[in-house]
């Protein structure tokens, strides 16, 4: 899909994006930035002019079958999510399928991963079950149609299938998350983005990773980081 740049959103969002993530990096540290973040990422997603397009609902969740990339500060984010709210029981659950989907990729190449589909470990009867704590990713996955969705689940190794999304909600999102990891890089912190599995199952099974985290590292050890460029930092 094509679609116009809005350079004043961009930029608009870059500035005000990497200006408040720089103060509350330095006021707070790196997860409760995050989170602040995440607050005005919905923000924004929400005041898109073309918001109302949106064919997203609770319920569909044909995307919670693709892959997801993730930073570092995500990630912890997400196991302190789980912490708070999960069982014991759950939590270990969810560790079991994070190191089963992992074994799982890890056998496969990178146009093996993209042509399978694989079930979010998060996905529970239909819904996100850590949807407060839901990856960038996955709040910047906004269709207008859910058909295009459905068609890539049921035929992954099709890459002909053109998606449909608001661009103006797809530019304000891209725009926010390039700003914030910006400033995350700026800082110091480890911003490479993993495989969702991988990463969890790595931070999981690895104590010293957030230690390494909070130490400016690079944080996982052994799993590759995929390629995730910014897209609109240098508009």
């Amino acid at each position: 899909m094509e679609f116009t740049i809005d350079f004043a959103l961009v930029r608009g969002i870059v500035a005000d994006e990497d200006r408040q993530a720089r103060a509350d990096i330095v006021s707070f540290g790196p997860l409760p930035a995050y989170r602040q973040s995440l607050q005005r990422h919905d923000a924004r997603l929400a005041s898109a002019a073309d918001a109302h397009t949106l064919a997203c609902k609770s319920g569909c969740s044909w995307c919670c079958h693709f892959s997801v990339d993730v930073r570092p500060v995500e990630v912890f984010n997400i196991i302190e999510f789980m912490q708070q709210h999960f069982s014991a029981q759950t939590q270990q659950r969810l560790r079991n399928e994070f190191a089963a989907n992992s074994r799982l990729l890890a056998q496969m190449d990178d146009m093996q991963r993209m042509q399978h589909n694989l079930k979010c470990p998060f996905l529970s009867d239909g819904r996100c079950s850590i949807y407060a704590a839901r990856p960038q990713t996955c709040r910047n996955y906004h269709a207008t149609s859910s058909a295009g969705c459905q068609q890539s689940y049921e035929q992954p190794d099709n890459f002909d299938i053109a998606p449909e999304y608001a661009p103006l909600v797809y530019q304000s999102g891209a725009a926010h998350v390039d700003a914030f990891s910006q400033a995350m890089q700026d800082a110091g912190y480890d911003i490479a983005a993993y495989e969702l599995n991988s990463a969890l199952n790595a931070a999981w099974t690895d104590a010293a990773s957030e230690q390494r985290f909070a130490a400016k590292l690079p944080v996982f050890i052994g799993i590759d980081a995929t390629d995730v460029p910014m897209e609109f930092i240098d508009e």
